[in-house]
């Protein structure tokens, strides 16, 4: 089949470019399949199958996706058809190579708005699952304005576009980068205290850990929420690795020069503090994209407990070139981006509420909202996304200042009591601030500040 030429040709470029893309099978079940497994088929790679049922070799089901962080993979599927994991999808896209392909299969483009998605089962508190219109929605504006994107659509006609090539990329040594190597100086020379690097994925975090394990020298102990994802740390850390998960961390009483947690922003603030306290050093790394732990939040809510504390980011990609298509579509479709809340607003304050329709009407006030959301909490992942693109009983509202932006400045969401089931009232990480009785049995509250990029402190939950 000729587009299966034109495939290959397009992966050979987009190698030596150093990017990756999202190719999305939109149809009925069966196409979808059979046009997976034929692109699998002609293109060589490790082709892991994220779906909910082994549907193909080496499959991997999106709850135990979050165990391959920090491994690689070439070319991968990504099964929505019955629901969408974002989480996992966006966790995904972190371990696959330049070069890599990562194909999305969807419904028929035109009925999957009306479809129920079986992921709302853990946001929405319904017994059901319910579709999930504002969020596809969304997610088609976005794939539809991405000219990088390639959208395939069963009984619509198809040629793969021509992309004009891109500068050449040279892939990384295994040396330190210039941005690594400067804040490895700094780390080595760095007295006792806490340190936190956040960027992006890709940025060479856990491989700058493992550097600096290997240059140290006294010793260190790594820990991290799964082993597995510290592969990329223990190649570079080389003989002087060594793990210990936290939980048994904390039930011992082994001792070392220092301690490196890697994705520490994943690991409960409680038992990270208790950890942190009992090393001199302490080297802690976090994605800044929410799907495990945002980064900016966890830096205000858990390292501002350290007032020296030595903070840091890694900003150059090293696993794939700047401007990887991959990476802006997922950043752009589970809106990972809040860096518009860096400048306090300005003029005299508006208060506004609105509801879940406004993603249909008026996309980017909510968005901007998620974006304060998510820049001010510790945990905030595309979970709550998509809770609150889609959930029932969902009301928001915002303070902005007139001026020429209309940046939110502070922002609410309402969520009724009576949705709230016993593990949304477990898991604290749904909520912005500490949630509170605002209305007595009605109504649960969750606040975010932008001024100072500080969290608004309502109290304890009842």
């Amino acid at each position: 089949m000729a587009e299966l030429t034109a495939f290959h040709t397009l992966t050979a470029q987009m190698k030596r470019e150093g990017i990756r893309r999202l190719l999305v099978l939109s149809g009925e079940e069966g196409w979808c399949f059979d046009h997976a497994l034929k692109l699998r088929d002609a293109l060589p790679g490790d082709w892991l199958w994220i779906s909910p049922q082994p549907d193909a070799e080496n499959h991997c089901s999106p709850s135990a996706l979050q165990t391959l962080l920090g491994r690689e993979f070439r070319h991968a599927v990504f099964d929505a058809r019955h629901g969408f994991d974002a989480a996992a999808f966006a966790a995904l896209s972190g371990t696959l190579k330049a070069g890599s392909w990562l194909v999305l299969l969807l419904p028929v483009w035109e009925e999957w708005e009306n479809q129920p998605d079986t992921d709302s089962l853990r946001w929405s508190d319904c017994p059901d699952p319910i579709a999930t219109p504002h969020f596809v929605q969304h997610f088609k504006r976005v794939l539809t304005a991405d000219n990088d994107a390639i959208l395939w659509r069963q009984n619509q006609p198809f040629s793969l576009a021509h992309f004009t090539p891109r500068t050449d990329w040279h892939t990384a040594t295994g040396a330190p980068q210039p941005e690594q190597q400067q804040l490895l100086q700094q780390l080595l020379t760095m007295p006792s205290g806490v340190a936190a690097v956040t960027a992006a994925r890709g940025r060479g975090k856990s491989a700058l850990a493992g550097q600096l394990i290997s240059r140290i020298a006294g010793s260190a102990i790594v820990t991290a929420p799964a082993k597995a994802a510290t592969d990329v740390l223990a190649q570079f850390a080389g003989e002087k690795f060594r793990f210990i998960a936290p939980d048994a961390l904390l039930a011992s009483d082994e001792q070392a020069d220092w301690l490196v947690v890697d994705e520490a922003a994943a690991i409960p603030a409680p038992l990270l503090h208790q950890l942190v306290s009992r090393f001199p050093r302490t080297l802690l790394t976090t994605t800044v994209q929410g799907y495990e732990g945002t980064g900016r939040g966890f830096l205000l809510k858990f390292c501002a407990r350290f007032p020296h504390l030595h903070r840091f980011e890694l900003q150059q990609p090293i696993r794939w070139a700047q401007g990887c298509p991959l990476e802006k579509m997922v950043s752009d479709a589970l809106v990972f981006d809040d860096e518009n809340f860096t400048h306090t607003p300005q003029g005299n304050i508006v208060i506004s509420a609105f509801e879940q329709t406004l993603w249909r009407s008026d996309p980017e006030t909510p968005l901007k909202v998620y974006q304060l959301l998510s820049g001010a909490h510790y945990r905030t992942s595309p979970l709550d996304l998509r809770r609150m693109m889609d959930a029932p009983g969902q009301h928001f509202f915002f303070y902005r200042r007139l001026a020429k932006t209309r940046l939110p400045g502070r922002c609410g969401w309402w969520m009724r009591a009576d949705y709230l089931n016993n593990s949304v009232r477990r898991y604290g990480q749904v909520f912005v601030a500490r949630g509170v009785i605002w209305w007595p049995s009605r109504w649960r509250r969750t606040v975010a500040i932008h001024w100072q990029r500080h969290c608004v402190d309502g109290g304890s939950a009842g």
